[in-house]
């Protein structure tokens, strides 16, 4: 008998070589075959499988096996208690970002018509977010890949979201020129060269929003450069980065003259984001 109790039995010892979290990854692939809750696999753990049910299990077990991620398999994944569309054409979440969201909410009053930039928004993770939290802020959005703003769009338009603009654009080249109050960016940062980018989950996420010339630095430093003609007196410029990049990020931030330079640390203790005042 093909009870569920038994099918994730086998289902996790067959994922076990390609994944760290083996049963909870085949009990996620089950409920979308069978299209209920994890709690139903709680209450009925002897309750025998459908053929059809079975055979769509096995059908995204074999994706999970092959390596494809289980976002991209169910096409969703949680942010900030959110549920949010996501495909190939987009990163996946992580909780690293939070801190992000965290930092940023700190720096947004809760009452005034606050103007902030998200660039290179993918799924849209943090600006849904922070449009949602700050329902009186003025949200700009950008990516210069059509089919992320797309997934963003979908995600802002799930979550009824209607104070966010998205731009087509290269970071800022074709935002209406303006001043904010908070710039926010999770760019390429990963090293071209960097072995990791072989690795995991990552093998499958789009290149070009992981990894950027100058040992991962690219990106950060031609946001940084340009956010000083696009925030207010006295704005605040945040950028997610790697672990090992807070010294060089710092130094760039000083560089081109940002005040209160200020690296945090993710849920892992890891330096993930650093912080810029911008004071002309």
């Amino acid at each position: 008998m093909h009870s569920i109790k038994s099918v994730l039995s086998e289902a996790a010892d067959t994922l076990a070589s390609v994944s760290d979290s083996a049963l909870l990854d085949a009990e996620v692939l089950l409920c979308q075959a069978l299209n209920q809750p994890r709690s139903h696999l709680r209450a009925w753990p002897d309750k025998p499988l459908q053929s059809e049910h079975l055979t769509a299990f096995k059908a995204l077990l074999e994706k999970r096996q092959q390596g494809t991620p289980i976002a991209y398999i169910t096409g969703n994944r949680e942010f900030w208690s959110r549920d949010f569309h996501v495909s190939p054409d987009v990163l996946i979440p992580r909780p690293d970002t939070e801190l992000l969201i965290e930092l940023s909410l700190k720096l947004i009053p809760t009452n005034e018509p606050t103007r902030i930039i998200d660039l290179g928004t993918g799924s849209g993770i943090i600006a849904i977010t922070l449009a949602a939290e700050r329902p009186q802020a003025r949200i700009s959005a950008t990516d210069f890949s059509l089919a992320a703003l797309r997934i963003a769009q979908l995600n802002a338009d799930k979550h009824r979201i209607s104070n966010i603009e998205f731009y087509h654009s290269d970071w800022f080249a074709d935002v209406p020129a303006t001043k904010f109050k908070l710039i926010i960016s999770n760019p390429p940062y990963i090293a071209e060269d960097d072995s990791h980018l072989q690795q995991g989950d990552v093998r499958f996420e789009p290149q070009t929003a992981l990894s950027a010339p100058e040992q991962g630095l690219a990106d950060i430093r031609i946001i940084a450069e340009a956010a000083r003609n696009y925030l207010e007196p006295c704005g605040h410029l945040l950028i997610e980065h790697g672990y090992n990049q807070q010294q060089q990020v710092q130094a760039l931030f000083k560089d081109l003259h940002y005040d209160k330079v200020k690296t945090y640390k993710d849920l892992s203790g890891q330096p993930r984001v650093t912080y810029g005042l911008w004071n002309p």
